[in-house]
């Protein structure tokens, strides 16, 4: 998968949540909606948690956060902006700063739209994204709490780093996303031809996650659109479709 050898946590209807240790062997769990196949796998493995990654604030991405603190005494990091929907942070990450963890380093990149207070952290070496509900495989989260003006900055935010980025987001939205993304450009063959990769990925039980910034700058239609107009209406389509 990556230097990283990050670990896809399949939880709930289409949830993921990512386990990975850091070089120097700290072990990482980001989004924990569910701490049980968390701790399983912890077990599996003969692990401890030492750190929890968060970008939101939202119950399928934080609801096992309390019993796996309790059982393995990790610490909580989390949106500084989310202090009020997320209780018991041990460090409150905020936009802009790079913060060492172990032996690797990320930076925060606030991306409000989805929720107000929404981050994602990006690992330059390796190249690692772990977007939350900000930017999906072919698509992009629901604008609950933010605004369209706010995902659409958000986007672009993450459209600038490198090609190769590794983007780790937190659903397998992605079929449903190729669908409609295939309805916007239904002449387009390379995107028939990716559906239809994606359409054998999941007949296998494989999933589809992580995808490529470079594929995602492609034919994801939210990367895609050319302002904030044509971003809004194919965001209010995809709310129908």
């Amino acid at each position: 998968m990556t230097d990283l050898n990050i670990t896809a946590l399949p939880a709930y209807k289409d949830n993921y949540i990512f386990h990975f240790m850091t070089p120097d062997g700290l072990s990482v769990v980001v989004d924990p909606g569910d701490a049980s196949p968390v701790t399983e796998c912890l077990r599996e493995s003969n692990l401890g948690l030492d750190i929890i990654l968060l970008t939101h604030h939202h119950w399928d991405h934080t609801n096992g956060v309390g019993e796996l603190k309790e059982t393995y005494g990790c610490e909580v990091w989390g949106p500084a902006m989310e202090t009020e929907r997320i209780p018991d942070m041990d460090v409150l990450l905020e936009d802009e700063k790079l913060y060492d963890l172990g032996d690797l380093v990320f930076k925060v990149f606030y991306t409000p739209g989805h929720t107000k207070g929404h981050i994602c952290l990006y690992f330059e070496r390796p190249k690692v994204l772990f977007c939350g509900d900000t930017l999906f495989s072919l698509g992009c989260g629901r604008v609950f709490e933010g605004t369209m003006e706010q995902m659409y900055s958000s986007l672009q935010k993450l459209k600038s780093l490198p090609n190769e980025t590794k983007i780790f987001c937190a659903h397998e939205y992605t079929l449903a996303n190729a669908e409609f993304a295939l309805s916007l450009q239904p002449d387009n063959k390379n995107l028939e031809s990716e559906k239809d990769r994606i359409e054998q990925k999941r007949a296998n039980g494989r999933i589809t996650i992580p995808s490529e910034l470079k594929f995602e700058k492609t034919y994801n239609p939210f990367l895609t659109a050319k302002n904030i107009n044509e971003f809004t209406k194919r965001r209010q389509a995809k709310d129908q479709f």
